[in-house]
């Protein structure tokens, strides 16, 4: 094992560090989660990333987007995750994809994973991400962030977790809703992202205890947890 991984071990075995090593996830969205995501995946030692996002940073980023700096402003946030990697681990061989995800491009882009990361910021992307997921058979684990306030999932194909979590008739379940009410602090991203890349080893690894049809939302504010059965 590299020194690099030593600090993996005891809480992840040789083995299982070689397991991630072969391991494809997909982290769609590169903003205040995402970042922390890719960041976290490629120091464990995840071997191969996919990074997709249209967006480019803005000045408004640089309070929470850790791939955001001031020399990265108004360039495309899925291209500087890729740059950003290849200064933290250079064996991780990191796909950098410039692109929204569409009706059209989805399963194109999606196909392949073992995971996909849902690290979006607006609930009609998310939809669209879903019915992908579902559709190529691949898990999806779901981190949303409002303000205090924040939420993992992990959704297996066939199970409708989705759906109840952002009904279709809800209102709010369309553009970026609450979040925009609530805001983007720095520390509620950086928190959930640790717990989806948490989750994500859990699948990749076949490890008891994740969220699968469940939902953990958290309170930081007044730090309240709970887990709900979906």
């Amino acid at each position: 094992m590299k020194a690099r991984y030593e600090r993996n071990s005891r809480t992840l075995s040789p083995e299982e560090n070689k397991r991630l090593w072969a391991c494809r996830v997909c982290v769609v969205g590169c903003g205040g989660l995402g970042g922390h995501v890719i960041e976290q995946l490629g120091r464990l030692g995840i071997g191969h990333l996919t990074a997709i996002d249209g967006d480019v940073f803005v000045e408004s980023n640089l309070n929470r987007q850790l791939l955001s700096d001031e020399t990265t402003l108004g360039k495309n946030k899925a291209e500087e995750a890729k740059i950003r990697m290849e200064k933290v681990n250079s064996d991780v061989a990191v796909q950098a994809v410039p692109l929204f995800v569409t009706a059209e491009n989805c399963a194109t882009l999606l196909k392949g994973h073992d995971v996909i990361v849902d690290a979006l910021d607006n609930i009609d992307a998310r939809r669209l991400l879903a019915a992908g997921a579902a559709k190529l058979g691949i898990p999806l684990v779901h981190g949303a962030i409002a303000g205090w306030y924040g939420q993992v999932s992990v959704i297996l194909p066939g199970m409708e977790t989705f759906d109840a979590l952002y009904p279709e008739k809800d209102e709010k379940a369309t553009g970026k809703g609450i979040e925009q009410e609530l805001g983007n602090p720095a520390f509620t991203p950086a928190a959930i992202a640790s717990i989806q890349v948490a989750e994500t080893v859990k699948l990749l690894l076949g490890r008891d205890g994740g969220l699968v049809g469940k939902l953990l939302a958290i309170n930081l504010l007044d730090h309240e947890y709970e887990v709900l059965a979906l």
